[in-house]
């Protein structure tokens, strides 16, 4: 009894009933079907520099993903709220000390982004707010007035929310 379990186990091992030869791939083309082109919105504001450097490279994987699967991405990456701190090319000293690597992926994934042709939006009420020098602004990103209004008129434009929290 013992051997046909070890002469079982083996041939599964050795890919007899693999359940790779079965997989299906995986990928979005339900979702997908017959779009040519994906018109998305991020409002993006996160209290961490940390979580903005995971999602800043969740959302590229996420431009990559549709280019893969033949559609076309219009990304629109609108940044509020406390946010504005981690994209300031001279953060604060404290920050900077605290947080280097999160800060150094954030600045390679707005190169990025640009790279890629996706719009990215600082919001100058922010900025303000938060204390944040607008000439400190990577210059791969654009200053918007009020990030809520961006938000509407690209949501208008048919751009859809893409919420991340």
């Amino acid at each position: 009894m013992l051997k046909k379990i070890t002469v079982s186990m083996l041939l599964l091992f050795l890919g007899f009933s693999s359940p790779t030869i079965h997989a299906k791939e995986i990928n979005d083309s339900v979702a997908l079907n017959g779009i040519e082109t994906a018109k998305s919105v991020f409002l993006i504001d996160f209290t961490n520099p940390k979580k903005t450097a995971f999602y800043l490279d969740i959302i590229l994987g996420t431009h990559k993903g549709l280019t893969k699967q033949n559609v076309k991405s219009n990304m629109v990456l609108v940044f509020i709220g406390q946010t504005v701190q981690y994209l300031s090319t001279e953060p604060a000293d404290d920050l900077a000390l605290e947080s280097e690597d999160e800060l150094n992926s954030i600045q390679a994934s707005i190169k990025e982004f640009s790279k890629l042709g996706v719009r990215m939006e600082v919001c100058a009420v922010a900025t303000r707010v938060f204390g944040v020098d607008n000439d400190t602004i990577p210059k791969e990103m654009n200053m918007v007035a009020d990030g809520f209004v961006s938000l509407i008129g690209w949501q208008t434009q048919g751009h859809k929310l893409v919420p991340i929290f």
